[in-house]
């Protein structure tokens, strides 16, 4: 029983203060109980409109993502950045999602598919699945009924062509061409262009005008005929590399009557070509400007461009710079760039920095699969991610990735329907490596991984929580 006095006291403080409130002991405890005091919290989704990507890890909901849908609201630019490791999922993401998005009618995607095995590219599968013949780029099979892309195509305009004629040229000799050069080239592509009408102009034609220029040219620069051949020699042998050496018969003639740029669906088998040749930022080049002329068009159509093996995109100044054109299209004509790249050092530490700092700030979405702890730490420090982030990539585990859109940072277990798994992955050697992918597991294994990275990313974030206080005290 309260002592009378102490009672009186209480009544008479709480008439002049108001109600005096509970008093406790303080208690002491440790970090790991007190965290029951915080409730669970999720960060907000992105939407329930669009393609659903799997679920968040954290809560358990779903995660949906659409450029498209997102464009202009929650995101500046529709194009979209994935790392990691191989052997931990972005096939599988890549694929499901192209397959879901293909989904709504009012869209369409190219794949530049530069993996593969047993004569075909890793996308086989899924263009099979849906009645699509692949443009299997291919030096062997070229001089025998192969697919032609000619740079001299009709239906690039000419400034196109002669832009795409200097990409190919700087990107064979290392270096920008020189003013002389230049206009050797240039003059060349314009007398062809003028002169041949009746069927489509080619490589070989441009070749024969830098080795035999007209007087014409000459005069109209008040030079010498012989300074003319002089400054095209150089132009001259590399284009002949793509008419008479180890890339013939792919660009030297008229482009392949019947390639459909209406489909859906439309995937450059590039797996045939040595990934560390001159020849693959070649083609690239030479794909990305072809697209840009032919297949780019404003009918209202959202277009995804999605590439295999990015880094020599990036990793190529010239090319890169070509691509940083295509990629301004996206808000002009509803355009997303895809690129999917093993590592952040492969392009920020390149000959291209500045070029691979531009695309990379136009990628406002980044998804980044396991990598190793340095790797995670540049990476994080490169697109500006949050420390607790950065700590977590190195645990996670195949099939879970953190999702950058914009700031809003998240870590995502991608899922992939039964339907789905036959396309996106094959008992054949064609995964980005030897290391098991998501779809390689048993469910039960799937569940315990996804339950053990969960458990590592709580104890990180509590660690963080939990580093601002030494101790908890509860009143």
């Amino acid at each position: 029983m309260r002592d009378p006095l102490s009672a009186v006291s209480d009544a008479f403080t709480s008439f002049l203060f108001g109600k005096v409130e509970t008093t406790r002991l303080p208690v002491r405890t440790s970090t790991g109980q007190a965290q029951a005091v915080y409730l669970p919290t999720a960060a907000p989704g992105l939407g329930d409109s669009g393609v659903i990507i799997g679920r968040e890890v954290y809560s358990g909901k779903g995660y949906i993502y659409d450029p498209f849908q997102l464009y202009g609201q929650q995101l500046p630019a529709p194009h979209w950045l994935v790392l990691g490791e191989s052997g931990n999922g972005k096939s599988a993401l890549e694929k499901t999602y192209v397959l879901r998005q293909l989904r709504f009618r009012d869209r369409q995607v190219v794949v530049l598919d530069a993996q593969g095995e047993d004569g075909v590219g890793e996308w086989n599968l899924i263009a099979q699945e849906l009645g699509i013949t692949p443009i299997r780029l291919d030096p062997a099979a070229a001089l025998n009924g192969g697919i032609r892309l000619n740079p001299l195509d009709p239906s690039i305009t000419t400034t196109g062509q002669l832009a795409l004629l200097r990409t190919i040229i700087e990107v064979a000799m290392g270096h920008g061409l020189d003013e002389r050069s230049g206009f050797a080239l240039k003059v060349a592509h314009a007398y062809v262009t003028a002169t041949i009408t009746e069927r489509q102009p080619v490589l070989m034609d441009i070749v024969e005008q830098l080795r035999h220029p007209k007087p014409e040219s000459a005069e109209a620069m008040n030079v010498d005929i012989d300074d003319v051949r002089a400054w095209g020699l150089d132009v001259a042998l590399v284009l002949d590399r793509l008419v008479d050496g180890d890339l013939r018969g792919m660009f030297d003639g008229p482009t392949t009557v019947g390639i459909d740029l209406d489909a859906p669906l439309i995937v450059f088998d590039l797996s045939h070509i040595d990934r560390n040749s001159i020849a693959m930022p070649i083609l690239m080049a030479i794909v990305g400007v072809w697209l840009e002329h032919t297949w780019i068009r404003p009918d209202r159509k959202k277009r995804i461009f999605l590439v295999e093996e990015a880094w020599h995109i990036i990793n190529s100044p010239f090319v890169a710079q070509l691509f940083q054109r295509l990629l301004k299209f996206g808000r002009r004509l509803g355009l997303s760039f895809v690129a999917v790249v093993h590592h952040l050092s492969d392009v920020v530490d390149g000959a291209a920095a500045k070029e691979a700092a531009a695309i990379l700030k136009m990628a406002s979405t980044r998804t980044i699969y396991a990598q190793k702890t340095d790797e995670a730490r540049a990476t994080g420090r490169v697109i500006g991610l949050p420390r607790w982030a950065v700590e977590i990539i190195p645990t996670l585990t195949p099939g879970i990735a953190v999702w950058d859109v914009n700031g809003n940072v998240q870590v995502v277990k991608h899922l992939i329907t039964e339907a789905e798994r036959p396309l996106v992955f094959t008992d054949r050697a064609m995964t980005e490596g030897s290391a098991p992918d998501a779809d390689d597991l048993l469910p039960e294994d799937i569940r315990a991984a996804e339950l053990e990275a969960e458990q590592r990313a709580a104890r990180i974030e509590n660690q963080q929580r939990m580093n601002e206080s030494s101790r908890s005290t509860v009143a």
